[in-house]
This record gives C-alpha cells, structure tokens and sequence, in this order.
C-alpha cells in the first residue's frame, strides 16, 4: 500500500463493510484470530475505502482484513478500527489481492490464483514480485508453467510435491524423455531433487506423460477447460468432504463411548442384569461386548 494514500483510522459500523474479495477460512486459523484478539485486542486495523451506497449512507469495501473482520463479528462486537483509505476498485482489488498472496502462509493454490487473478489484469511478473513481495524468478517461473498450461505440475509445485527449479527443467526439456530424464538428473546432481520429493516427482511425471499436462484432460468432453482458480475450488471441496468425513467419524466415535461407559454402569446394577436374563436379551454383540465386559465375557 503507497504511504501517499490518504488516509484515517476510524471506528467502522461491521454492517457497513462489503466484502470485495472474499475467501474461505481454515477453522482452525480463524479460532486462533478469534481467541488472539479477545486476549490482547486489535493489534493491527483493517482497510477499507469509503463507497456511498444508493440511499447516500456511508458504506465502505473491505481492502485487507477479512479475517479481523470476522472475529470481531464472531466475538459480538459492533464496530471495528479501521484504516480508511481514498482508492478507485481497481487498485482496492489489487491491494486486496496482493495482501492475500502476500501472506506468510497462504492456502494450497490460492497463491497459483491470485498470480493468474494479476495476470489476467495485464500485471507482468516484476510487477507482480514488487506488489507480492515474491521473488521474481519465483513469480516468473509460475508464469512460465501458467502459460505453459502445466497445470499438473502447478500443483504439484504448490503442494511442495516438486521443486519449482525442477518443474521448469522438465517444461524446458519438452517432450523429449531422454531431455527429461536428463533434466532429472542434472536436479538430483546439483541436490535439488532427492529422497522422497525425487519419488514424487517422477510420479507426477507418469501421470502428466499418461494424462497430459492440464488436468482438464481427464474431464468429461463439454466440460470447461480447468484454471487456478477452478483447481481451487476443487482443493477446498474435497478437503471440506474430508473434513465433513473426520467430523462424522469424531461424533460417531463419542456415541459409542457415551454407549460403552452407560452399558458399563447399567451392568453393574444386579436387577437390571437379571431382568435382561429374564427377557433373554443378557447378551451383546461381540463388538459391544468386547468393550463393556472387561472380564472376557462374550456374547
């Protein structure tokens, strides 16, 4: 953000704040942004940028901060400091943008969609790397495997599955095996490419060799070719659907302990035990069983 923008800090209505670029949220992190700020407090502002809206009241776009934000209105609080500053859409979008690839630690992809996001706006790469704060030859080398189309091996690069040095010596090298092969080689000489990322790597190339570079080819005709940002939104839904997967194993788990430890003390009660005999249900399936009666007993 230019120092030379103006602006103000001051105490937001969170109902007047618009959300211009919004992102989902690891649950975990957020918890922590929660409990942090109920601690000790704001430590840094939000940044907004005033927008009348159609009946002349004071709205704002939300710049940097979407997390603040939230925690403020998780813990009930009506207002927020914010940084109000003067700039047209585009630049509040970049600054948005920039601030989320920025970050120290970024989700899965999303870095791979806000680096397409800027190019898609006519940012070259050192443009790019100054906004970011990322290494130019970083930047440009993510370029290079965008426009390349190497979607496989951008997410591969992502997922620290593969140096990024690596995947640009194998782009390099085309089609030829041998050349790839080389390129292999040359990484696992210079200590680049070794052990289990040396593994991963040759595994993504058998599939890239087999399905080609862009996932798309595996979609069914008619189907859109795949983007960044697409690959995205097909990470955060299949790591929802585990994360729904853990839940339902966690609530399905407390259940059979809640059931064990009330099996346990219905079968210390004498009367309950021999009412069961007398109705012939004095048995367990053998699952239950084995957890219930500590003594061996058995269905």
């Amino acid at each position: 953000m230019s120092d030379s923008l103006p602006r103000e800090i001051r105490q937001i209505p969170l109902d007047r704040i618009d959300v211009l670029n919004p992102r989902e949220r690891n649950a975990k992190a957020f918890a922590d942004i929660v409990a942090n700020i109920k601690a000790i407090g704001l430590k840094k502002p939000i940044v907004v940028t005033p927008r009348p809206s159609d009946d002349g009241s004071d709205r704002y776009l939300l710049v940097c901060g979407e997390g603040r934000m939230k925690a403020f209105n998780a813990l009930g609080q009506a207002t927020i400091p914010a940084l109000v500053v003067e700039v047209d859409d585009e630049d509040a979008f970049i600054m948005s943008l920039t601030e989320n690839v920025a970050r120290r630690q970024w989700r899965p992809l999303e870095l791979l969609a806000g680096i397409e996001q800027l190019l898609a706006r006519g940012y070259n790469p050192r443009q790019i790397s100054v906004k970011t704060g990322l290494t130019f030859s970083y930047v440009q080398g993510i370029v290079s495997l965008i426009k390349g189309g190497e979607q496989r091996l951008l997410v591969a690069v992502e997922k620290g599955d593969v140096p990024l040095n690596a995947a640009l010596a194998i782009v390099g090298a085309g089609d030829d095996d041998k050349a790839v092969q080389a390129a292999l080689q040359e990484a696992y000489e210079a200590g680049t490419l070794r052990g289990r990322k040396l593994i991963d790597t040759r595994r993504v190339l058998e599939r890239r060799s087999k399905l080609g570079r862009s996932i798309a080819r595996r979609m069914p005709r008619g189907t859109s070719d795949v983007t960044t940002s697409s690959l995205v939104r097909t990470y955060q839904k299949e790591v929802e659907r585990q994360k729904a997967m853990v839940r339902k194993a966690t609530i399905a788990q407390q259940r059979l302990l809640f059931t064990v430890s009330a099996l346990q003390e219905l079968f210390k009660d004498d009367n309950f035990v021999n009412l069961l005999r007398a109705e012939g249900l004095d048995t367990l399936p053998r699952y239950l069983a084995e957890r219930v009666w500590t003594d061996g007993r058995r269905t």
